[in-house]
């Protein structure tokens, strides 16, 4: 850090993490460990925290936990203890930082800081179950008796939430449909940084051994709408192989045809592997931003996506990939009819991931918390 520094309040500069949690592994944490690696020693503040849910080497961080860390079963049923959210930040006393930087997708922006502090809130969404609550209680099964209470507790927590926002300094979005969600959720302004690609990762196969298989790799929950997919590739016979797991995995199994193969689980080396090889890769939902997609340019191979969400801001039609613009699968199917992936060149498409490989979100956030400071 110090090298790049002009002026001597930087070297004493003090910064800490906030996260909302970490008892799950994702694309939140992927941009927590590319911030960190900027700041090694700064401690990372959060309300939950189970190291056997999470990569081996955050044992080896400052990670400072609140007192929700001790309730019964909150590593797994940390649903139940919504309402405590917000008192967990808020109880961290953050006053020795000149610097503090939540990553957040709820909560973690509500922790105080001193007033001579600067806040810089980099924002993965104002929270689904807060501000798109009715999507949310459908996608997420909640059951019945639980929905009884929680219009009146969420209301309650969407005004905090709006109060919580008022007190950061800037914001920082994922897309520019999270650039607006803030702004209609909480009347702020942000700017755009995108996440984190690591794009050195992949690598791009030779031509001979790419396959005829499309491919899908995610957690298998249904607003990751891969039903839609199952659909067109039901339609049109072409083969489609899935990897992941999740809730959704026995009602998609249920739909697809014999073309359609699940893979289950893939370790990292072959996720590379299938990513690399296949002829195209298939992202059917709708993301706040979508790393998946950009993983695939990164290995040499194009996309085909829905246009919306973060799709809009990383896939640009016949670049790299190509849009279909109806969330329907008769939109997906006409698009694979109409798909020559050998219309794409690998290198290119391993150009377009390079705008976002991890040292260009650290180059862009270590100059944010510098002009901040």
């Amino acid at each position: 850090m110090h090298h790049a520094c002009r002026h001597p309040a930087h070297f004493f500069l003090k910064l800490a993490f906030v996260v909302s949690w970490l008892n799950q592994y994702g694309g939140a944490e992927r941009v927590l460990e590319a911030a960190h690696a900027l700041y090694p020693d700064a401690p990372v503040y959060t309300s939950i925290y189970d190291p056997n849910a999470m990569p081996r080497e955050y044992r080896a961080w400052d990670i400072r936990v609140s007192f929700m860390n001790r309730l019964p079963f909150v590593h797994r049923r940390h649903q139940l203890y919504l309402p405590l959210y917000r008192y967990a930040f808020e109880s961290f006393d953050l006053s020795a930082y000149d610097v503090i930087l939540s990553i957040t997708s709820a909560f973690a922006h509500g922790v105080r800081r001193a007033p001579h502090a600067r806040h810089i809130c980099y924002c993965l969404t104002p929270a689904r179950f807060l501000w798109q609550y009715d999507e949310y209680v459908q996608n997420e099964a909640v059951n019945g008796t639980v929905r009884k209470f929680l219009p009146a507790m969420v209301s309650r927590l969407r005004a905090w939430d709006k109060r919580a926002a008022s007190h950061v300094d800037e914001f920082i979005a994922i897309s520019r449909e999270v650039q607006q969600r803030i702004v209609a959720c909480y009347g702020r302004d942000a700017c755009i940084i995108y996440p984190p690609v690591d794009v050195s990762a992949f690598h791009i196969a030779p031509p001979t051994e790419i396959g005829d298989y499309f491919l899908i790799v995610s957690r298998l929950m249904p607003y990751k709408r891969i039903d839609l997919a199952i659909e067109a590739f039901n339609q049109t016979g072409l083969p489609l192989w899935i990897a992941g797991d999740g809730r959704d995995r026995a009602r998609l199994e249920a739909l697809a045809k014999s073309n359609i193969k699940f893979l289950g689980r893939v370790s990292d080396d072959e996720r590379l592997r299938l990513m690399a090889r296949c002829k195209a890769f298939v992202f059917p939902g709708q993301e706040d931003f979508g790393i998946t997609p950009l993983e695939a340019n990164a290995a040499g191979r194009p996309v085909i996506a829905y246009g919306g969400g973060g799709a809009l801001d990383t896939i640009i039609e016949g670049k790299n990939g190509v849009l279909f613009h109806s969330a329907t699968a008769n939109a997906l199917a006409d698009c694979l009819k109409n798909f020559d992936a050998s219309d794409f060149d690998s290198q290119q498409l391993r150009a377009h991931a390079e705008q976002f490989d991890t040292r260009v979100f650290q180059t862009a956030l270590k100059q944010k918390i510098l002009a901040l400071a």
